[in-house]
């Protein structure tokens, strides 16, 4: 607008949607603002931002993180916001607290995360990535931002109907990934044969704990799939303000992209670090199917629905221990050269106890208590049948009406309480 062709203020100001004595101001101005811009000229920046108040923090703060940087690098996650808080108060900081917004614009500033580098998307062989790859990788990331993905596969549990084209048998490809100090799991991928499963009619799926596509026939993970799944989770961590590594192994069906929050890097060939994780959780999910109540206590036939909320659960089942512990047999610790633990997955196997008892109701005491009105009715105790019937009607519900996934974790704790009270 300064520098182009001679138009008039009234149009401008029309063009622009401001006042014509606003115009008259810029045009006076016009050299002092495109020195300005010269110097500190950033399209990506909305607006120039003076020092003020923010001023001392922020240099108090980045003088910290430099001091820390060497021994683990502090990030941009809840200790650093913590951190940011105490210095605020000590500093009499006046106004609102640092939150995430101040945070997330603190570190893009000041704690960028190495570029992919031209090697990232070649696989190192193993002396080159225990001599060179993997200190270069502890020393820019902290346990909290490196991520490990792997793929496992579980059958549908038996008796599923094969409505909604998928049946007992079929096999589901479940796309895992989470964090080396195992603070985060992000929701399982699970990619099935049927594209549109009649189960998940009216389900909303955007509230799932959980996520559901159609790899075709043999429901294996493809190229495409896989690339939808990363451009997800690069959104998900840029929204966060964090930048982190994300280990996997070389396959034709994970194509290497350069993303801005998310950088990939492939592990050597046969390192199996995620292998335990999946070895876990499909312990796990054995267990549930197994626990499933029977279709004579009014669970019905499991059906493909059923399956991914048992999936979800047996991912939530997987602690954040284990997942450490694999991470550190795979050298991801300061203390690598000492004895890994040893994994135990969970069993497949139970007991007669754990599988539970029918059930049947206590009798109830007859008579009433003394003082007790005998002209109120007492409500008898529900049978185990009535019992699941509404534990099924309430899951139903937050399928249907679900606003976060977080709703599910509730839900999931009620359902292996009633479990626990079923098995006496």
């Amino acid at each position: 607008m300064l520098e182009g062709p001679k138009v008039s203020q009234s149009e401008l100001a029309k063009r622009f949607g401001v006042s014509q004595p606003q115009i008259c101001r810029i045009i006076k101005n016009r050299e002092r603002i495109l020195s300005e811009w010269r110097r500190n000229g950033d399209p990506e920046r909305k607006r120039k931002r003076e020092g003020g108040k923010d001023a001392a923090l922020e240099a108090t703060l980045l003088r910290w993180v430099e001091g820390a940087h060497a021994a683990h690098p502090p990030g941009t996650g809840p200790f650093l916001h913590l951190k940011a808080k105490h210095l605020a108060q000590a500093l009499g900081r006046p106004g609102p607290q640092p939150g995430g917004g101040w945070l997330a614009r603190f570190g893009a500033r000041h704690l960028k995360k190495p570029p992919a580098e031209k090697g990232d998307a070649e696989q190192p062989t193993a002396e080159h990535w225990a001599g060179a790859v993997l200190p270069g990788l502890l020393r820019s990331y902290a346990p909290s931002e490196i991520y490990v993905c792997g793929e496992t596969g579980v059958l549908l549990p038996s008796g599923s109907p094969g409505k909604g084209g998928s049946a007992a048998g079929d096999r589901l490809t479940l796309l895992l990934c989470a964090n080396a100090d195992g603070s985060e799991k992000v929701p399982l991928r699970v990619v099935g044969e049927s594209p549109r499963p009649r189960c998940l009619q009216g389900v909303n799926l955007g509230q799932m704990p959980w996520s559901y596509r159609a790899g075709g026939s043999g429901a294996g993970m493809t190229a495409p799939l896989f690339t939808e799944w990363l451009r997800e989770l690069n959104e998900g961590m840029r929204q966060q303000g964090k930048s982190v590594l994300l280990l996997l192994a070389k396959h034709e069906a994970r194509p290497y992209l350069q993303l801005s929050n998310v950088r990939m890097v492939f592990l050597p060939p046969a390192t199996g670090l995620d292998r335990g994780i999946a070895e876990d959780l499909q312990g796990h999910y054995r267990r549930r199917c197994l626990r499933r109540p029977p279709a004579e206590r009014g669970a019905g036939q499991p059906t493909l629905l059923d399956a991914l909320h048992m999936l979800a659960q047996a991912w939530g089942d997987v602690s954040p221990g284990l997942v450490t512990s694999c991470f550190r047999a795979a050298g991801f610790s300061p203390d690598a050269g000492a004895e890994a633990p040893i994994l135990t997955p969970a069993s497949a196997l139970l007991s007669q106890e754990e599988l539970g008892r029918d059930g049947e109701p206590a009798e109830e005491d007859k008579g009433t208590a003394e003082g007790e009105d005998a002209g109120e009715a007492v409500k008898p105790c529900p049978s185990e049948r009535e019992v699941w019937g509404s534990l099924a009607t309430l899951r139903r519900y937050l399928e249907c009406r679900a606003t976060s996934p977080d709703l599910f974790q509730a839900f999931y704790e009620l359902e292996d309480a009633v479990h626990m009270v079923s098995a006496g």
